[in-house]
């Protein structure tokens, strides 16, 4: 049996059961479509930025969206703590937490959001013998993934809530 062929047996269960696809159509506009509304605001610092980007991306699908209905408001944090520590002190290896808590609300009303939301991830880099660059390159790479895993659960946080209210 082909491995298609597996994965069709195993998601036949679920033709019965009123299993949807989050990003399906459903008579109304498409989830995808609503994404495509989301502007997202501004989010400080440098590490900010990157998960501005990382949301962009994962939402507007399309490009840049012709409309924008929806604004994301997003407050980004990530901690640092060394862990594997030597006598001496010393940290061999650093763990990044992040986490995130967003709202949506309607373009025009941001005192009446209509979701709210948290999310987190973490991530870890070895800092023993490593030079600047090299560390610095890993940081960057550790703060990237970070973002993309934020902006992942975000934007499926998001698109839930406009599967189960299509008509917002």
């Amino acid at each position: 049996m082909s491995s298609n062929l597996k994965y069709l047996a195993l998601l036949l269960p679920l033709a019965g059961c009123g299993f949807a696809p989050l990003y399906g159509q459903s008579g109304q506009a498409s989830v995808a479509d609503k994404l495509d509304t989301v502007a997202v605001q501004n989010i400080p610092e440098r590490t900010g930025q990157i998960l501005r980007l990382s949301l962009e991306t994962q939402l507007h699908a399309a490009g840049e969206p012709t409309q924008e209905l929806y604004a994301l408001n997003v407050t980004y944090s990530i901690g640092i703590n060394g862990i594997g520590v030597q006598q001496d002190t010393a940290a061999t290896r650093n763990r990044f937490i992040a986490s995130a808590t967003w709202s949506l609300a309607p373009i025009g009303n941001p005192a009446t959001p209509l979701a709210t939301g948290t999310a987190s991830s973490q991530d870890a880099e070895n800092i023993i013998d490593q030079q600047y660059a090299a560390l610095t390159f890993e940081t960057n790479t550790v703060n990237q993934e970070l973002a993309d895993a934020i902006a992942a659960d975000i934007t499926d946080q998001v698109a839930a809530y406009f599967k189960s209210h299509p008509n917002s």
